[in-house]
């Protein structure tokens, strides 16, 4: 199945969701036609009678206007609203290209650039549009709305409400003229601010450029006519029949309407991206033409874009607007920056046709298990590896039954190469049962010990602090990114954006059509895990616990490795790492109780280590003698520890140097992670004791 048949099966499957919001930031499913906007200003309008006296003989007349009521201004957890809009509308970027209904006071405003409006006047484009859906019958809201907009008023009566502001010279002004008390509540110029940014030196938006809804008062009744389904359905209705050219979709298989330009926003509010553009626009006379100019558009093969596909109107919309409510409601985006300015990026979703929510690739087990959450506590409940793979287990069987074994699960990723081009760069259709197979065997083979998520908890003071859980799973793409590829810059580990994107999109086949994981990856992680110094401690211990993960899963079916410590594991590698953790926790226990906080010589060398581990662990063995000494009584303790685990090497093995793989990094976590869990060892005393009992 293509992904625009896929997505359009879900917006039909999905219809009961339409127009419903669910989180702050969530965009709902919206009805075709329509798009959503960050909206400033709400304005509400009702009826008056302006009566003209007569004489009685004559009788009086009463005369039906619209008069300006109220208006204030949205905070952002309100500001965005459903609109009508036009194909062209939808997708504007410059230029004039008008909303039928809210806009901006460029377009609704007159006598806008009277009031210092510096941009271009497209009031008449919108006033046509908004005239045209009047003449065709309009609900009486909207003739409403239009008779004020003709009374060239709105601006004056904005700053009479005192919702915007004009200075001495009689003009809007682009800052906030006066202090703003600490309780006075939001004004425009929380909305828009004005004045120039200090980054980019570009002017930052001010009042002229606010955007208007509208509310109408009708009697006792009010009308928000972003959420009215009677302006919605006749807006639906009125633009659906200006459509003039009709052919045969070939998603739907159906003679339609045809498709002249095709959605954008897809990733956000602000993503002017499209999947589909064809160079392919109707001018004001209604006029088809191409926008290249050049007769480039098709390589000389067709005049048109509907000779290579034609795409029905209501076809693109409900694909594109189901892929917009979809990456907003469960999807992964990765945000880039552009001049400092964060844009959307790669965007990766998995959706089941019927609208259930299937795990997505781009979580790890943590996010999966629990949402990115877990209950608050000082001490929290930390399951085993065991507990976690039943807990996993039935997890993954609840989603089969929520959506159904035999339904069809679809994993799709988008990125824009230009800005205002999207190209589909990965789309896999599988069936239920298949996908869930495939996230469950990624969870349980690339499982290992992680300690980087935490949940927040105030302490008696009130203040906020971080308690890290360890739990067992797979890591994010995105955090294997990180430990593969981040470097250090100005005192912060960060990572390229280019370089974060690449690499997930490498790692998205490994985890939905389980390909084994690109070598380069691997030993790139287990480089920088080797590497602890210029590290912090929990940088590194997050980068460690990634690379043992990563390694097991890239020896799936040739070495099975268990996340605890193998005593009988006799394989060279596995042993020096071994080794390696019994000479850093001694070291480190010593400088414990002496006070000192450095790094031990274990890990100050575990780069030489990993390429000659013969000859550095004698230079490392060499340095443990005063911190055994130190030890007193539990000297003993380690020494037999350390000639325990010699004895397991063959002696060819042992004496061999050449580089480690990245197996060393189990038995070095592995063995760490076990004496770490017995705090200390048990004196001599101790053991004779409980050797006779």
């Amino acid at each position: 199945m293509n992904w625009m048949q896929s997505l359009y099966e879900t917006y039909e499957n999905c219809r009961s969701m339409i127009g419903i919001t669910g989180e702050e930031n969530q965009i709902p499913l919206l009805p075709i036609c329509h798009t959503t906007q960050k909206v400033d200003v709400e304005i509400t309008i009702s009826t008056s009678y302006q009566e003209e006296e007569t004489s009685k003989e004559e009788g009086s007349t009463a005369d039906v206007r619209a008069k300006f009521r109220r208006a204030r201004v949205l905070g952002k957890d309100e500001a965005r609203t459903i609109i009508p809009c036009t194909e062209k509308s939808a997708g504007r970027t410059s230029g004039e290209a008008a909303h039928p209904l809210c806009e901006k006071l460029q377009y609704i405003a007159e006598d806008y650039q009277s009031w210092g409006g510096e941009k271009n006047l497209y009031s008449e484009s919108y006033r046509q549009l908004l005239a045209g859906w009047v003449n065709a019958g309009a609900p009486k809201k909207v003739q409403l709305i239009y008779q004020y907009i003709t009374q060239n008023s709105i601006i004056n009566d904005l700053i009479q409400a005192n919702i915007l502001f004009k200075g001495e010279d009689g003009k809007l002004c682009n800052k906030r003229p006066y202090k703003k008390a600490k309780n006075a509540g939001i004004d425009i110029f929380d909305r828009l601010p004005g004045g120039v940014d200090s980054k980019t030196g570009k002017l930052k938006p001010w009042q002229a450029d606010a955007f208007i809804r509208w509310n109408v008062e009708i009697g006792d009744s009010i009308s928000e006519l972003w959420n009215d389904p009677e302006i919605i359905e006749s807006w639906i209705g009125y633009y659906s029949s200006l459509k003039q050219t009709t052919g045969l979709c070939l998603v739907t298989g159906r003679e339609t309407f045809s498709a002249d330009q095709h959605p954008a926003k897809i990733r956000n509010d602000a993503d002017k991206a499209k999947l589909i553009s064809s160079g392919k626009s109707v001018n004001k006379t209604g006029k088809t033409t191409i926008d290249d100019g050049c007769g480039f558009t098709f390589l000389g093969r067709f005049t048109y874009p509907d000779q290579v596909a034609a795409v029905g109107f209501e076809t693109t919309q409900k694909a594109h607007l189901a892929l917009r409510w979809l990456i907003s409601r469960q999807g992964y985006v990765l945000w880039e920056k552009d001049n400092s300015i964060p844009k959307p990026g790669l965007a990766i979703v998995a959706w089941a046709l019927s609208g259930a929510k299937p795990p997505q690739p781009t979580d790890d087990t943590w996010e999966l298990l629990y949402g990115g959450g877990m209950a608050s506590d000082k001490s929290p409940s930390v399951d085993t590896a065991q507990e976690t793979a039943v807990r996993l287990s039935k997890r993954i069987a609840g989603y089969g039954k929520e959506i159904g074994e035999t339904n069809s699960v679809v994993v799709m990723a988008v990125d824009s190469a230009t800005p205002g081009r999207l190209s589909i760069v990965y789309y896999n259709f599988l069936t239920c049962s298949d996908f869930l197979q495939r996230i469950d065997r990624w969870h349980e083979t690339c499982a290992w010990r992680h300690t980087y998520h935490f949940v927040e908890n105030k302490n008696d003071k009130g203040e906020i602090e971080k308690h890290f859980i360890p739990f067992y799973g797979a890591p994010a793409p995105a955090d294997i990114a990180e430990a593969a590829y981040a470097t250090r810059q100005n005192g912060k580990y960060e990572l390229d954006a280019k370089l974060r994107k690449a690499t997930i999109k490498r790692l998205l086949p490994c985890i939905v059509d389980g390909r084994p994981i690109p070598r380069d990856i691997v030993e790139s992680v287990v480089r920088r895990a080797s590497n602890k110094v210029g590290m912090e401690r929990w940088q590194w211990e997050k980068t460690l616990s990634i690379a043992c993960a990563l390694y097991r899963k890239y020896r799936e079916g040739k070495e099975e490795y268990t996340m605890a410590l193998d005593e009988a594991r006799t394989k060279r590698d596995y042993l020096y790492g071994r080794l390696l953790a019994i000479a850093d926790v001694l070291e480190e226990r010593t400088l414990s109780k002496a006070e000192k906080n450095r790094p031990t010589n274990a890990t100050r060398y575990m780069q030489q280590f990993s390429q000659r581990p013969f000859r550095t662990w004698k230079q490392i063995h060499e340095s443990l003698v005063p911190y055994l000494m130190r030890q007193g009584e539990n000297a003993s303790y380690y020494k037999k520890m350390i000639g325990e685990v010699e004895k397991l090497f063959a002696p060819e093995d042992f004496t061999c140097d050449s580089p480690l793989t990245g197996e060393y990094l189990l038995g070095f976590y592995c063995q760490r992670q076990k004496m770490w869990e017995k705090k200390e060892p048990a004196s001599a005393a101790e053991e004779k004791i409980s050797k006779e009992s």
